[in-house]
């Protein structure tokens, strides 16, 4: 009974456990607004409850298709005045828009629940009209790393051996070979940190709960035990707390994207040794009336 009440209460309260989705859907929206274009058609895959498109101006995107698996969250999704919505229950890993339907393709901390990456990025450049544009954020590797080492250490110490007891993340090394493996060019990649403190391990845990990032590993115990979540805490204080403060830090590495389908009107780079300065030269440059001059004796 007392489960089945707490179940209840954080599923009213699902907005307290959203901050982290807020912050980053509300970045990413600001990348959008970057790219000087109006587009005609978008999608949001995977957009849980709108974090994105409560940011999307009718000025930037005419229409915009929300796509999730769950028909509650895309009930709860909302726009901003004037924009044209559709939404449209479907899964990330089987995208189903006509091929060269789309001006842009966006998802925000959604994609690291997809089993094949690869795939999904060939999907939505399949989607993408040439030209096209994909723009995602997703967790990236280090993502809770004092979580994840605080568990193991308890966990050796105590049990002789680890378990994943937080769901593996893509490394940021990874993402650019998988989009230039999927065909998209002028590629962006960057990181961001998002530090939150909590009171203690515990706290940080209920939230992950809250916010559904809970491990969902297929191979994870279903069980801690007591005397190892104590001895994790601990650990946590003990190796990421400040002195003389309460409360402890959690990482969150956030990976942003950028990447574009190939087409006719792109700048292309010149072909090689087309080029009239050499690197050995740049030592050289310097500015001078506004000018900027090479030694042509170097």
């Amino acid at each position: 009974m007392q489960n089945d009440y707490k179940k209840k209460e954080r599923h009213l309260n699902v907005a307290l456990y959203d901050y982290l989705k807020e912050e980053v859907g509300f970045r990413l929206s600001d990348r959008v607004f970057d790219i000087k274009r109006e587009f005609k058609t978008a999608a949001d895959i995977g957009c849980n409850r709108g974090y994105i498109s409560k940011h999307i101006l009718a000025e930037c995107v005419e229409h915009l298709t929300l796509t999730d698996t769950s028909a509650s969250m895309l009930e709860q999704a909302q726009g901003t005045p004037g924009l044209r919505m559709s939404k449209l229950l479907q899964d990330e890993e089987q995208l189903d828009f006509e091929e060269n339907s789309m001006d842009l393709i966006i998802s925000s901390l959604s994609l690291h629940w997809v089993n094949d990456l690869p795939g999904c990025f060939a999907r939505i450049k399949r989607s993408l009209k040439p030209d096209g544009v994909f723009i995602a954020s997703l967790f990236g590797g280090d993502t809770l790393y004092e979580l994840r080492s605080s568990l193991q250490l308890a966990e050796l110490e105590r049990k002789g051996g680890i378990a994943p007891h937080v769901s593996p993340f893509t490394q940021i090394r990874d993402i650019g070979s998988l989009l230039n493996r999927a065909g998209f060019t002028m590629l962006t990649i960057d990181t961001d940190e998002i530090v939150i403190g909590y009171p203690s391990m515990f706290e940080l845990m209920w939230d992950l709960k809250g916010m559904a990032e809970n491990n969902a590993a297929f191979n994870r115990p279903a069980h801690l035990s007591r005397e190892t979540l104590m001895a994790a805490s601990a650990i946590y204080k003990e190796l990421y707390g400040k002195p003389n403060e309460e409360g402890v830090p959690a990482t969150f590495q956030i990976i942003y994207l950028v990447g574009w389908k190939p087409g006719p009107n792109q700048p292309q780079p010149l072909p090689r040794g087309t080029a009239d300065v050499s690197l050995k030269d740049l030592g050289n440059i310097f500015e001078k009336g506004g000018k900027i001059k090479i030694d042509a004796e170097s």
